[in-house]
């Protein structure tokens, strides 16, 4: 799955735990958004609920807990571990060792329908569930397969798509949802190319990732949706091995020398050495990933800045801000949140220690609006320096795809908003449908026009 998700340490750290020293009543405006503790000095469950406020913003009772870096954290099962909200904090934490992806090692921070009590391992393939040494191998092999230079080079492609679904959304009239018509074609078919994937299957999968990242849909359900994405794919495996084409599954699945562990060849060895049913893995999770993370980037990152006129004009006049927009955007958004790791063993973390098998979830949203790293971080500015935010993870599962996001977003937006100057939100922006029951924020759908009326208003 896409949540990183582990097990035990329910007892209190008797340095770190007793009520005097981590005190959730302390501040008036934490403890008027913690109400739900039992009692005075419990810790709070993770604030997850966006529709009271600005859409764009992380939870208010989130932002309420972010005046810590490292504080202790209820979850969904009873458990006792750690939230993280500092920016340095969740660095530190996402790029050390010692805190482990293992699924079976988390406990999850907010309640999932039908979730069970101990997670299970991660699937063959999935490689955001697993550590080093497996982590490692997975990682090297696809790595190579995503470097910045690998990616710019499909910026023509992308530049084709992003104009092919203009020129359809031109034809139909001067209304559309930019979800159906924009947001979410421009991503599917990047992916469905990269992969090596027929864009005409699209009805075929893309039910089943939006029930995999549905957090309120049954377990057995996101289950099911998860196996028949991996059947789907691994369908197409087995036809990549028979008849490779110009891909990256082609390219996994081919025979030829792998690379050994400094990069040499290793003579009679297949191209990766992967199995079908860890390629099958492998692909389900990059079709996944790449598609629903990018388009739900692109859907919430044009309403925001629709409903920010000043941005929006800012990016019409000068379409080189598109790089620093991506960027901005990423950090402003947080569409993937949050992060779980596990405390392998005994680690102090911004002078707090975390004890060997607690869960630490780290608030990419929060440690994104952090203001020690990123002044007024609660103003959208594309002109901003954004980087070193991070959206795209930090460490070792550092996403693999990022590049390939960015070259998307930068070719995407400008050219929207270049194609329609006059691009406006079509219905009041408190009527725009959020996403928010999915482990990937966005919006359910975007409602837009254009043309000479929406340019007199």
């Amino acid at each position: 799955m896409t949540y990183d998700p582990a097990t035990h340490s329910e007892t209190a750290d008797p340095a770190t735990d007793s009520a005097a020293a981590d005190s959730e009543t302390a501040d008036p405006a934490t403890a008027s958004v913690t109400a739900d503790c039992a009692t005075a000095g419990e810790p709070p469950v993770l604030p997850t609920d966006r529709h009271t406020g600005c859409p764009f913003d992380p939870p208010a009772a989130l932002t309420a807990l972010s005046d810590r870096p490292v504080r202790r954290l209820r979850y969904a099962d009873g458990h006792v571990g750690r939230l993280v909200t500092g920016h340095a904090a969740a660095r530190a934490v996402l790029a050390d060792p010692r805190f482990s992806s293992r699924y079976e090692l988390l406990h999850l921070p907010m309640p999932m329908e039908g979730a069970p009590g101990e997670l299970p391992p991660a699937p063959v393939g999935d490689i955001l569930g697993l550590d080093a040494p497996e982590h490692t191998r997975y990682r090297r092999l696809l790595a190579g397969r995503f470097t910045v230079r690998r990616m710019r080079q499909l910026t023509g492609r992308i530049e084709r798509f992003t104009a092919d679904c203009l020129d359809a959304m031109e034809r139909a009239g001067t209304t559309a949802d930019l979800v159906e018509a924009f947001a979410r074609p421009v991503p599917t078919l990047v992916i469905c190319e990269l992969l090596g994937v027929p864009y005409a299957d699209r009805g075929r999968f893309l039910g089943l990732v939006e029930v995999i990242f549905d957090q309120a849909a049954d377990a057995g359900a996101r289950d099911e949706a998860y196996a028949g994405l991996l059947r789907y794919v691994g369908e197409l495996v087995l036809a990549k091995r028979a008849e490779p084409t110009d891909d990256l599954l082609s390219d996994l699945a081919s025979p030829g020398p792998a690379p050994g562990p400094g990069g040499p060849a290793a003579p009679g060895a297949d191209a990766s050495g992967l199995s079908d049913e860890e390629l099958a893995g492998i692909g389900g999770l990059l079709l996944a990933a790449g598609l629903d993370t990018t388009a739900n980037m692109l859907g919430l990152g044009v309403f925001a800045l629709l409903a920010d006129p000043g941005q929006s004009a800012a990016l019409r006049a000068d379409p080189d801000l598109a790089g620093p927009a991506a960027e901005e955007l990423l950090r402003y958004l947080s569409v993937a949140d949050p992060l779980l790791r596990s405390a392998l063993e005994d680690v102090e973390v911004e002078g707090q220690l975390i004890r060997a098998g607690e869960t630490v979830t780290v608030s990419v949203q929060a440690a994104n609006r952090d203001p020690r790293r990123f002044p007024d971080p609660d103003r959208l500015d594309i002109r901003r320096r954004a980087t070193g935010h991070l959206s795209f993870g930090h460490g070792p599962h550092q996403c693999l795809g990022q590049q390939l996001a960015r070259v998307e977003m930068t070719v995407a937006l400008p050219a929207l908003f270049a194609r329609f100057p006059a691009l406006r939100l079509a219905v009041p922006p408190g009527e725009v449908p959020l996403r928010e029951r999915s482990s990937i924020y966005g919006v359910v759908s975007l409602p837009v026009a254009w043309g000479e009326e929406a340019a007199e208003e």
